[in-house]
């Protein structure tokens, strides 16, 4: 087992579950770095889509990962800004296209090798919160506290749905659930680092909570486990 440098969270689950905002809140309150490992594999699918490489070609996409130039800037209440290559690409990570493609190079793994060392780097004092797919099964498999936060593949479309209607984008519910249906077949059913509660995670259902619930809970078990804010484990 691998001493971790400083005391990690990890947060795993299928995409709608309210992940990455929750990681981004907990982070926030304990004063805690943070890591939204599917913007990796996003940025990952980006640069697929932008150089018309075929997602199929595991040493192709992974030479374009190892050749990425990224850049993260926290905006305190706006979220993360991503760069790529000089280039502010947080809206394109966020689009439909760029979103399936992630599904699809996430299974290949050289990219999956590629990235490892990458997010294992950013745990470092005071402290990490990561938020992804296998976070608390293959990337931070010593951390001292794992959630897994779902909710049924409904709720996650209607939230979907909401944001996209929000943007004034024209989406309906059926598509929206048919494609998150399949995206947890594909992140569950693959061979390499496949989507599942690590063993001892703790699950948190989200459809019938608000984010301020949920992140009520993790802190809660993140208190159990020593961790508070400022502090480190000894």
């Amino acid at each position: 087992m691998t001493e971790l440098a400083a005391p990690v969270i990890t947060i795993d689950g299928p995409s709608g579950a309210g992940k990455g905002t929750v990681a981004q809140r907990v982070a926030e309150t304990l004063g805690f770095a943070l890591l939204d490992s599917g913007a990796l594999y996003r940025l990952s699918a980006l640069a697929v889509l932008r150089h018309g490489a075929d997602p199929a070609d595991g040493e192709a996409v992974a030479a374009l990962a190892a050749a990425m130039q990224i850049r993260f800037e926290a905006e305190p209440g706006q979220g993360v800004r991503t760069w790529l290559d000089g280039e502010d690409v947080s809206q394109a990570l966020r689009n439909e296209e760029t979103a399936a493609m992630a599904s699809k190079v996430a299974v290949l793994p050289q990219l999956r090798r590629q990235l490892l060392d990458v997010q294992r780097g950013f745990a470092r004092a005071p402290g990490l919160v990561a938020d992804g797919r296998d976070m608390g099964t293959v990337v931070f498999p010593d951390a001292p506290v794992k959630i897994f936060l779902t909710a049924s593949a409904q709720v996650r479309a209607e939230r979907r749905l909401k944001q996209l209607k929000e943007k004034g984008i024209d989406a309906n519910l059926p598509s929206l659930l048919e494609d998150i249906s399949q995206r947890d077949a594909r992140d569950s059913e693959r061979k390499t680092a496949p989507l599942k509660p690590a063993a001892d995670a703790v699950t948190i259902d989200s459809s019938a909570l608000n984010i301020d619930q949920v992140c009520q809970q993790v802190l809660e078990i993140a208190e159990k486990n020593g961790i508070r804010r400022g502090e480190s484990e000894s």
